[in-house]
């Protein structure tokens, strides 16, 4: 059986790394990785970790594209590589624009396509944008559910999905954490062993403009009344987030920028966090496993489990919030105890074994 694994960006290549490894280790199983680029560099050093070499490359991606132009230069590509190949199964993860339109192309030529980290839900369309659109649409048009929580499948439920179209398998980024955070992982630049490190991500679509600039002074204002924190932030090279951190945060003594930290140092980076600032999904998953923090800048989230559990905590991008809260784990032990419990709602590290076990079975069927 002919698989082809789908992979556009840093967070899906990180995801979809565990499933491409164990179904490569069936000798039944024809799997092909398809890289679309849509993060150039940050895809292609995480493939590296994993010892992963994309069989078809369609370097998508160019500076300032607009989302229309990258949709539907992505669809031509696709359906191009896929009448080409004829897989007789393909597989993308999350709710980028690479994932929505490899559901479209594979409806369009009928071939089945199974949807990793399926039945992510805000019910808000706006929000996060364009992401909550682009799995709604992989959701319709899935073979396969694989759904990384009981509530990720209700959700599924809800929008009238079969029941025999869905399995929670875990999320796959717990079994890429847990492959690679038992090694020692050095971070390139040194940190002031004396001082507590917050660790910040921000990049979200919806927060360009006032909202992010909201983060930054949020942040400066942390590191101004903190003399025993230092700030670390890499910053995403789109212009919208790069320009506006250098302008408010650059040459503060306390926090440092850089650019985005390849997956091994990142992983380093959040070990080594006392809090993690983040409108990241992934950070949201990753951090509480770590028993980290997590203090997201968005007013919704896609992934309740964690919230639900106490570890993570939904601050959004206001001044006022993210100050209060970051400084109430700064200073108060027994409620920062409270949050950095090493809950990990997210999975146990065999979600791609279930996965392949999964598509194992659908193959054997097809015999």
């Amino acid at each position: 059986m002919k698989i082809i694994c789908v992979a556009g960006t840093r967070p899906e290549a990180i995801k979809m790394a565990p499933v491409i490894l164990a179904l490569q280790k069936n000798t039944t199983f024809n799997v092909r990785v398809l890289a679309t680029a849509q993060h150039r560099q940050m895809l292609d050093q995480v493939f590296a970790v994993f010892g992963i070499v994309p069989d078809i490359d369609l370097d998508i991606m160019q500076p300032n594209q607009s989302l229309p132009t990258l949709t539907a230069r992505l669809l031509l590509k696709l359906d191009e590589v896929l009448q080409a190949e004829q897989p007789d199964v393909v597989l993308a993860q999350g709710d980028t624009t690479t994932v929505m339109t490899v559901a479209l192309a594979c409806f369009y030529l009928r071939i089945p396509f199974g949807h990793i980290e399926a039945g992510l839900r805000t019910w808000d369309i706006e929000n996060p944008f364009p992401e909550e659109m682009n799995r709604v649409i992989a959701g319709r048009l899935a073979k396969w559910h694989f759904a990384p929580t009981n509530s990720s499948r209700d959700n599924l439920l809800r929008e009238n999905v079969a029941a025999e179209k869905i399995w929670v398998t875990g999320n796959t980024v717990i079994d890429a954490l847990q492959s690679v955070s038992a090694q020692p992982l050095p971070l390139p630049f040194e940190l002031d062993a004396a001082k507590r490190l917050i660790l910040v991500t921000a990049h979200r679509r919806e927060n360009f403009g006032e909202p992010y600039r909201e983060i930054c002074r949020a942040v400066k204002y942390i590191a101004d009344n903190n003399a025993d924190v230092q700030i670390l932030y890499p910053v995403h090279p789109n212009p919208n987030i790069q320009t506006t951190a250098y302008e408010l945060l650059g040459g503060h003594s306390q926090i440092i920028l850089c650019p985005p930290l390849d997956y091994l140092p990142f992983v380093a980076a959040m070990q080594r966090a006392y809090i993690i600032l983040s409108d990241s999904g992934g950070v949201q998953e990753e951090a509480p496993a770590l028993g980290k923090p997590v203090l997201v800048l968005r007013c919704e989230t896609e992934r309740p489990e964690a919230v639900d559990a106490g570890v993570v905590k939904l601050v959004g991008p206001q001044f006022d919030t993210i100050v209060r809260e970051c400084q109430l784990l700064l200073d108060d032990e027994r409620a920062y105890k409270t949050v950095a419990r090493g809950v990990s709602p997210y999975g146990d590290g065999k979600s791609a074994e279930r996965i392949h076990d999964i598509l194992r079975e659908y193959a054997a069927q097809c015999a």
